[in-house]
């Protein structure tokens, strides 16, 4: 019996792939889990479908990112840190803190998109990756800065 996958199953194929595979095979185990459809003509124009959807979501996903990454790739974002009286900082910046200053500025960007080589822990500029789906990236500047006490601030205004 010819089957319309549904999803990714071990040892057979993967979601959306026509497969042949025993009759008792399909009747009593695969459509009852509801894992697969039978090949009928009817279910074929309906995976024409999905996959057509499924091409175009792609497509838009791809141009979304793509002018995602054109308006980040080259930006410098600026991270206050609390440095010590010998200019040692406290703490280090890690992707969780440059995708938090990111996503203050309106860009939905996930820790996990971001890639530095170690932990920040020095005052100056350094280069950071961002990776996208479709195998995208942007390189941005991280410029890590003494970060001011507030009454300093006060006392400056």
């Amino acid at each position: 019996m010819k089957v319309i996958l549904l999803k990714d199953i071990e040892n057979l194929g993967k979601k959306y792939e026509i497969k042949k595979v025993a009759d008792g095979y399909a009747r009593n185990l695969l459509i009852p889990k509801g894992l697969v459809k039978p090949a009928t003509k009817k279910n074929l124009k309906w995976l024409e479908a999905e996959k057509q959807t499924k091409a175009f979501k792609a497509e838009q996903e791809l141009k979304e990112i793509q002018q995602l990454v054109s308006q980040i790739d080259g930006m410098e974002i600026t991270i206050p840190i609390k440095v010590g009286k010998e200019g040692k900082a406290f703490g280090s910046v890690t992707p969780l803190k440059i995708s938090e200053a990111l996503q203050v500025m309106g860009f939905d960007i996930k820790k996990t998109q971001v890639i530095l080589e170690n932990p920040i822990k020095e005052i100056g500029e350094w280069p950071a990756k961002l990776s996208f789906d479709h195998g995208l990236e942007a390189e941005i500047t991280v410029i890590i800065v003494e970060e001011k006490p507030e009454q300093e601030l006060e006392e400056k205004e």
